[in-house]
């Protein structure tokens, strides 16, 4: 039984942001001199996450903020807690960390997943562009507040500052330099099938705590053995409908958390599945093309990598293609379930 599967897989962003921190996540790449965008892995895992339980149409774990008040009666910021409970589908695949509040138990996610970033620097771009937020086609709706000091204006002293200063009081704000990227893009993604539905019983560096060992025992978590010793294993019925959810989710997520906004399909082009990394590489990639001063770069599904490779309709619009089809997604799909499917979870050694 081979213990891993390797994905990648090639999505099309057009005139999207992923994030709000400054307009948008970049990176400076110093071999071709550009600035690209990027989505980090913990985005792109919560939004498979976010997939994954729509799919399934149950709701994520309750996470607990917690908050002090200081000498200076002022909140702060304390780490929050996870349940800890891989009841939770989000828990079980995403992993977790709670300290603080009695032994610390961490879990970590079968799932390594990597940043979107461009499938090469000259293959994706980032641009800027102004916005306004305008209100000002209907004034009598939407009211201003004006303050001298401390103090709010009447609309008398408006209208006699507006006067005395040969000024107007439009209703818009203006936005500079908000910054949006396209291109082609790839992520990676590893799965762990030996702590993929195994939750780890060792309790000198635990994942769960003692009675939560004993509250799986009896929803019916089963008693197992992998290369990291003692665990519970999901049960087999449960496996059969998280499965499914969790290929759809893997290749069909999209930015859709209050971080990205300005929307874009994000589809996917093409997938590459194999049980060996470097397979993948080959399979989707870049070539560099020498053209004067002046690199380019072309985009490249290889079939013949060792991979197997799946490619929609839409990567026709960007990639030279041959045998790409309408259900090259749904044959993934089932790819990634008939691999999840085959690994005998309650019988890793041997």
């Amino acid at each position: 039984m081979n213990a891993y599967i390797y994905l990648r897989a090639l999505k099309h962003a057009d005139h999207t942001v992923f994030c709000v921190q400054d307009g948008q996540k970049t990176y400076f790449d110093p071999q071709f001199n550009r600035v690209v965008a990027y989505s980090s892995g913990q985005q792109v895992k919560r939004s498979i996450l976010d997939a994954l339980t729509s799919n399934l149409n149950i709701q994520m774990a309750p996470i607990t903020f917690n908050y002090k008040v200081n000498a200076k009666k002022e909140l702060e910021n304390k780490e929050p807690w996870s349940p800890c409970d891989p009841s939770y589908i989000d828990q079980l695949l995403g992993g977790w960390m709670r300290a603080g509040d009695g032994i610390t138990v961490k879990r970590r996610s079968p799932l390594s997943i990597s940043a979107m970033r461009p499938i090469h620097p000259l293959l994706a771009g980032t641009d800027k562009e102004n916005l306004t937020f305008d209100r000002s086609d209907k004034p009598d709706r939407h009211p201003v507040n004006v303050r001298w000091g401390d103090q709010l204006m009447t609309d008398e002293e408006i209208d006699e500052f507006l006067a005395n200063n040969n000024r107007t009081l439009p209703r818009r704000n203006w936005i500079p330099d908000n910054v949006r990227t396209g291109g082609l893009f790839v992520y990676d993604i590893a799965i762990d099938l030996r702590t993929l539905f195994a939750v780890s019983t060792n309790q000198h560096e635990p994942e769960l705590s003692t009675d939560k060992i004993e509250d799986l025992k009896a929803k019916g978590w089963i008693e197992s053995e992998n290369v990291f010793g003692k665990c519970l294993v999901l049960p087999p019925k449960e496996r059969e409908k998280v499965i499914p959810a969790l290929a759809s989710a893997l290749l069909n997520w999209r930015i859709t958390s209050n971080q990205s906004r300005t929307f874009s399909l994000m589809e996917t082009l093409a997938v590459a599945i194999s049980d060996n990394a470097n397979k993948l590489a080959g399979a989707i990639r870049a070539k560099l093309i020498e053209d004067g001063e002046r690199p380019k770069a072309k985009p490249i599904i290889d079939e013949t990598a060792g991979a197997d490779v799946f490619v929609s309709l839409p990567c026709s619009n960007y990639v030279v293609t041959v045998n790409e089809s309408a259900d090259a997604l749904e044959r993934a799909e089932q790819k990634l379930i008939d691999r999840m499917m085959a690994f005998d979870y309650e019988n890793q050694l041997s």
